[in-house]
């Protein structure tokens, strides 16, 4: 079969029209460059060129030959070329932790930068609650997450966290015209979400010491899984609720009317962050999906806490 060094060699041959200034043009030594087209018309059972002194001439079956090794030797560039694009194109399935309510935060803003920048991989968004997701984490079911984190958890290599403040919501305004303490915060009915959870969530566990630094005990009254609930639930004034400011502001347009909120006394924040595990050896695309996800992070990290 002929070969794409044959067909480099004839039209090198035919351009310079000797064999020793093709070899020259090569850089192979003059008997290779004839053994390649000697090789080549007895592959393809003809005479491609007639000697002339030093020279060479053309048949007709050069010039017939002559289009088609261009065709394969560009198409073999082509294929070159084609590979070496996608060996740097990031491919594969990343499976990223998240809180559910994470989307208040991130919208639609992450899959984009993801999706725009690398359209040959696939993200999986996994995740209810932060509990949950660092316990999928440990188990090696997910590559990377965004998550609360309770404390220092040295099973965690953190990339990039983020702060955001706990409020008091009402449908009442006399209930946030100041502050909100613990005896405030168990005074009056309470809805919560995530009751799956109840017993790990960061929130609620936050709230329980808070409630019991005063000398109070955390009942809510409703309990539901989803913050837009127990927002809707607060809006008729069945019961307060407890959210962070960060995203009231990002819901902005979208709550239900009627509602205020205050920051509690003293104030509490919670801390979001980027992790992974620090043994896990991560692939390409989760580490791009890391690099991404981390500047999104500190971007609403400056925007929450300016200054």
């Amino acid at each position: 079969m002929a070969t794409l060094h044959q067909f480099r060699c004839f039209l090198t041959a035919l351009e310079h029209g000797s064999f020793t200034a093709a070899a020259a043009a090569l850089g192979y030594a003059q008997p290779s460059v004839s053994e390649q087209v000697r090789l080549l018309e007895q592959q393809l059972d003809t005479v491609l060129f007639r000697r002339a002194g030093r020279g060479l001439v053309p048949t007709e079956a050069a010039w017939a030959l002559r289009p088609h090794a261009v065709a394969a030797l560009k198409a073999a560039d082509e294929a070159v070329r084609a590979v070496s694009s996608v060996r740097g194109m990031l491919t594969g399935t990343v499976r990223f932790g998240i809180f559910k309510t994470a989307h208040f935060y991130f919208g639609a803003d992450l899959v984009a930068d993801v999706l725009e920048r690398h359209p040959q991989v696939r993200l999986e968004l996994v995740g209810q609650n932060s509990a949950e997701t660092l316990d999928q984490l440990r188990r090696g079911r997910l590559e990377a997450a965004l998550a609360a984190l309770p404390g220092d958890d040295e099973e965690m290599a953190v990339t990039a966290e983020m702060r955001d403040e706990l409020v008091y919501v009402s449908a009442d305004p006399g209930r946030v015209r100041e502050p909100v303490t613990a005896a405030v915060l168990t005074a009056h009915p309470l809805v919560l979400p995530d009751v799956t959870w109840r017993e790990e969530d960061t929130t609620r566990l936050l709230l329980a010491h808070i409630a019991r630094s005063g000398g109070h005990v955390l009942r809510p009254r409703v309990e539901v899984e989803y913050l837009e609930a127990a927002l809707e639930v607060a809006a008729r004034g069945l019961a307060d609720t407890v959210c962070w400011r960060g995203v009231m502001h990002r819901m902005e347009g979208r709550l239900p009317p009627g509602l205020h909120w205050a920051p509690l006394d003293p104030p509490q924040h919670e801390r979001f962050a980027l992790v992974h595990r620090p043994v896990a050896e991560l692939s390409p695309a989760t580490r791009m999906v890391i690099d991404l996800a981390a500047a999104r992070v500190r971007q609403l990290n400056a925007a929450l806490n300016p200054g």
